[in-house]
């Protein structure tokens, strides 16, 4: 049952943080960013306790960031559509004015004075880095302090615990999270954000570039938020080395875009989601299917079963590389402190070194043919559509979804998987709840689509009512 203090989720009636509808009032002194930032820290200072969102907060410096920009504002001289948002920065990413402690004893006190590429490019957007968020053990599975919003007693997900919790407590309007796995969608779902998995490497993770498939993300109480907030960083500071950077065609969130077909993207979670939440996403099909959209299921189309049989262990997939690209920094935690490590990262590192050279090949070769199935559906639907989490967010301590003793103790990322290894965008669209907490829809297009399903999953937020089981 649902925690007596806090009242169910209603995606009709839960309004998050939002940032671009203040900026009208800062123009014409009606408001001022540093009156939006305070109205944040009184939040935070009523909810963190309880909440536990930020492994550091920078009420001083931000306070100093939102007077110049609200300077700028008086001027007529705002440096972006971002000029003035408070923002959270997972605990992953390198801040100049703060301690990046990535989840893990070993890194107390860790501070290396300079900024990770998208905090350059917020703050020169005249974005105010609010705070660190907390994330999981150096981002993996072993979970943080944070509790979910709408009920202490569930997990936020993770690994952007932190960044998703402070949508889902209005304590933020935006913050940046990344994803290996399942690190964004997961933790928008369960928190109720807008969130952005971009396409692989649209983003530019500055310092943060260990893995073949992590992505930086945002979390956003609204999509035009979400939306300005990638592209200021993209602009200034593109994406990965090697790698186009996010493409966008305006500063502005794309229009609301009608797709004529989708296809649903089951994926291997589809067998352990939660019936509440398989009952929601059938009611938002059928919503879809009455606004003239066509809806192609796997089985009846043999590209789509073709992806789906190619993306089904996308799970032990993802395990399985992402252990093996990390072993050797594991190795040099483990000779300086094995005893600082939890159980489920020393089962990730035992992973990471059973896996030869060889097989690591045969995985990319393996995630290469799923990355093809995926782009021969490229003619035949406008984007594609499934759950965003494998159901709502689960209790705190729950294993779920565990493999070979790494435990997923912040809820089974089954669902996230794929568009993890196909490296394809995805947007959240929380429009759903099951037994009183949010689950979202989550809105996949072709690799260096993100534009196209960020503009679908603004006409699904207009055309699909929010549903409640």
């Amino acid at each position: 049952m649902h925690h007596a203090a806090h009242p169910p989720y209603s995606p009709a009636s839960f309004r998050a943080l939002t940032f671009h509808d203040a900026v009208p009032r800062f123009r014409d002194g009606g408001d001022t960013p540093r009156a939006y930032l305070e109205r944040c820290l009184e939040t935070i200072a009523a909810r963190e306790p309880e909440v536990m969102a930020f492994a550091f907060l920078n009420a001083d410096g931000a306070r100093a960031a939102a007077d110049a920009s609200t300077a700028r504002y008086k001027a007529g001289k705002a440096l972006s559509p971002i000029d003035g948002p408070p923002i959270g920065i997972k605990d992953l990413y390198e801040t100049r004015d703060m301690p990046t402690g990535m989840g893990s004893a070993l890194f107390k006190g860790n501070h290396p004075v300079r900024d990770s590429a998208l905090v350059q490019a917020l703050r020169a957007a005249g974005a105010v880095i609010t705070g660190k968020t907390v994330t999981t053990e150096l981002g993996m599975s072993h979970p943080g302090p944070t509790r979910h919003p709408m009920d202490p007693r569930r997990t936020p997900g993770g690994s952007s615990s932190g960044s998703g919790a402070v949508i889902a407590a209005r304590m933020l309007p935006a913050a940046i999270g990344s994803q290996v796995v399942g690190s964004v969608v997961r933790p928008a779902s369960f928190n109720a954000n807008w969130a952005l998995k971009p396409t692989q490497g649209a983003l530019n993770r500055g310092e943060r570039q260990g893995y073949s498939q992590s992505t930086v993300g945002v979390h956003a109480g609204c999509p035009e938020d979400m939306w300005a907030v990638a592209v200021e960083i993209a602009k200034r500071v593109g994406g990965d080395p090697g790698a186009p950077g996010l493409f966008f065609t305006g500063e502005d969130a794309p229009p609301a875009f009608r797709p004529r077909r989708l296809a649903v993207l089951e994926t291997e979670g589809w067998a352990v989601a939660h019936p509440g939440a398989i009952a929601a996403f059938d009611q938002a099909l059928a919503a879809l299917r009455a606004q003239g959209v066509a809806v192609l299921r796997r089985g009846g189309h043999p590209l789509l079963e073709a992806l789906e049989r190619r993306a089904a262990d996308a799970m032990a997939l993802s395990r399985d590389i992402c252990a093996y690209e990390s072993a050797w920094s594991v190795a040099n935690l483990m000779a300086k402190n094995p005893d600082g490590l939890s159980d489920s990262l020393k089962a990730r590192f035992a992973v990471g070194c059973s896996v030869t050279l060889a097989q690591y090949r045969a995985l990319l070769l393996q995630r290469e043919e799923m990355q093809r199935a995926l782009a021969a559906m490229g003619a035949e639907v406008d984007g594609f559509i499934g759950l965003a989490a494998c159901g709502p967010a689960p209790l705190l301590g729950d294993t779920g979804g565990s493999s070979l003793g790494i435990t997923h103790t912040t809820g089974n990322p089954a669902m996230n998987t794929a568009s993890s290894a196909l490296g394809c965008p995805v947007v959240t669209v929380p429009i759903l709840a099951v037994d009183g907490m949010p689950v979202a829809l989550a809105i996949s297009a072709q690799q260096h689509q993100d534009e196209r399903a960020a503009a679908i999953a603004r006409w699904i937020a207009g055309a699909v009512p929010p549903i409640a089981l």
